[in-house]
């Protein structure tokens, strides 16, 4: 029998609140109010106080009472020792953070990743000191001029599959590889959001979320071959090349141009495609696990198609109904999801060790279980404090 997770309601003690010199730590409410994407005109309305009031906490001007620190909690979904706690130590500074989009209309759902960039990065770092994660073993790119040219970053997704000691067929599992080579990867569930992917480096570690909420296990090996172009090619693109929307969308065709040559080599797939009717294309699809309309953009790319005949497949495509749900998305001979394992297989291996008990890491930590789970695949919520009801003899 376990001990449910309900230290969601438990408030620090008075001599834990004078060894922290306050209740409150500022900057921990504003992550977990950003992670929510909530404004604080809209936190204030749901814990009952005004948006002054929200704002002096975040502020450390004022600390709030324990019955709004309770509401607090709840309403953010975090433990209260996550308020309560300092932000943990990560891997070191952190690069740009690689989204497929900025502006107003995306900020509140790139803000909370940024969060949970930081989270993760926390959270992995919490075990650096007892494993040891794979070492970092990517190939860095940078442009001959301003940006890549095409021609380059075919050669570089050459140089890149030379580097990882792959053939010229198809890649068996691309976010296993990428785990192998010390990329950090989290399949994170992004609730009601159309975010895909985001990357980024923390201090020499790398790090890939993948969105949970993808349908397609072909796309989403897809997005994990275009975060691995971000991590390789783009290393050193600051945040203001990134908040610009044209550099932005120049960053992203060289990404997904490195993703489709990574996947589909130029030497061998062409070989591979003999028609363009888009029937052909579902076994293609079956051996190298990527989309048929990817597939068919790379045939564009490699100039095996012309614009006529792409133009035809296309419309083949939209007749079929294929634009959201392709064969081989559902049903029996659906392609299976590449599902992160190494901070799941790291987490199992310290705890196994004695080394590190759960629930000292959970109090180190201090997110929340779903949180938790949700960033390592790690079954928190099922490794509660046990409860001894052994009888006994008088």
């Amino acid at each position: 029998m376990t001990v449910p997770d309900n230290n969601i309601l438990q408030f620090p003690s008075a001599a834990h609140a004078d060894r922290i010199g306050r209740l409150l730590i500022p900057e921990r409410l504003t992550e977990a109010r950003l992670a929510a994407r909530i404004t604080q005109t809209e936190l204030a309305e749901r814990i009952g106080v005004s948006r002054q009031a929200v704002s002096s906490y975040e502020q450390g001007d004022k600390n709030p009472e324990p019955s709004v620190m309770a509401r607090i909690a709840a309403t953010l979904k975090q433990p209260i020792p996550f308020f309560t706690k300092e932000v943990r130590a990560d891997f070191g500074k952190h690069s740009a953070n690689f989204f497929r989009k900025v502006g107003a209309d995306t900020k509140r759902r790139n803000q909370a990743c940024e969060v949970y960039a930081q989270w993760l990065s926390a959270t992995a770092h919490a075990f650096d000191s007892i494993a040891n994660y794979p070492t970092v073993d990517l190939p860095s790119f940078e442009p001959r001029g301003g940006s890549y040219d095409d021609d380059e970053i075919e050669e570089y997704a050459e140089v890149t599959r030379q580097h990882f000691g792959l053939g010229l067929g198809p890649i068996s599992n691309v976010v296993r590889l990428m785990e192998a080579k010390g990329v950090i990867v989290s399949r994170y569930r992004i609730e009601g959001e159309g975010i895909e992917a985001f990357s980024y480096w923390s201090g020499s570690r790398p790090f890939v979320f993948l969105s949970s909420m993808k349908e397609s296990a072909a796309r989403a090996r897809f997005d994990a071959a275009h975060e691995l172009a971000h991590l390789c090619l783009h290393r050193w693109v600051g945040s203001e090349e990134i908040e610009d929307k044209d550099r932005l969308k120049e960053i992203e065709h060289e990404a997904d141009r490195f993703a489709g040559a990574f996947l589909l080599p130029a030497k061998s797939f062409p070989n591979e495609v003999y028609s363009p009717r888009a029937e052909s294309f579902i076994d293609l699809k079956a051996r190298w696990k990527v989309s048929i309309q990817a597939m068919v953009y790379r045939a564009k790319d490699l100039g095996l198609f012309d614009d006529r005949q792409v133009t035809n497949i296309y419309k083949q495509i939209s007749y079929k109904k294929w634009r959201t749900v392709e064969p081989l998305d559902r049903g029996p001979r659906a392609i299976p999801f590449e599902e992160p394992l190494l901070l799941k297989r790291v987490a199992e291996l310290v705890f196994q060790s004695g080394r590190y008990s759960i629930d000292t890491f959970k109090s180190d930590v201090a997110l929340s279980v779903r949180d938790l789970e949700r960033l390592t695949g790690y079954p928190f919520g099922e490794h509660g404090a046990e409860i001894d009801l052994s009888p006994s003899l008088k």
